[in-house]
């Protein structure tokens, strides 16, 4: 995954560091990709399918009468985004490095915004996805890469070059 530089961060995630100030605060400073054992891909298969067994899907609009929350689904129910923070969290508790678990913001192919977690590997950049339970790579996937965070700095966005053909339905840059 290719990225072009620093950008804006999605206004979930600035209210998100806002009120939970140590999500925004870790720095990696070895940004190589992890080397991915057996060991390590069965964590991400069991983390990624235990949160998606876990969590009930729902909009923040009926779980907070608001329209973008970020935030942990401790109730038991949460948005995409609440998916990829649990998902990021549990797996960072097992020892994975921040710069490795990066939040990326993707527009699904009727041009809907979407988040998953985007995992650096030495086997390519996977994707863990609340909407599909497989973890593929970020280039399998029929979404349109927009940014992410970056993988030095957790408080930071980069932009991401997507020059795969654009969908029908994606938006156009």
């Amino acid at each position: 995954m290719q990225v072009l530089g620093r950008t804006t961060q999605p206004i979930g995630h600035h209210d998100l560091c806002a009120r939970l100030p140590a999500e925004c605060r870790e720095r990696t400073a070895d940004a190589r990709p992890v080397q991915l054992t057996p060991a390590l891909w069965n964590q991400l298969i069991a983390v990624n399918d235990n949160v998606n067994t876990a969590i009930q899907p729902d909009t923040d609009k009926d779980i907070y009468g608001r329209e973008e929350v970020w935030t942990y689904p401790d109730a038991g129910k949460g948005d995409c985004e609440d998916f990829v923070l649990l998902k990021r969290r549990e797996l960072m508790q097992k020892g994975w490095p921040a710069g490795a678990l990066l939040i990326t913001v993707v527009r699904q192919t009727n041009g809907d915004g979407h988040a998953i977690l985007t995992v650096r590997t030495d086997r390519g950049d996977l994707v863990l996805d609340n909407l599909d339970g497989r973890i593929k790579l970020w280039n399998q996937t029929d979404y349109q890469f927009v940014k992410r965070q970056s993988d030095t700095d957790s408080g930071r966005w980069v932009s991401i070059e997507d020059d795969r053909a654009l969908m029908v339905g994606s938006i156009k840059r």
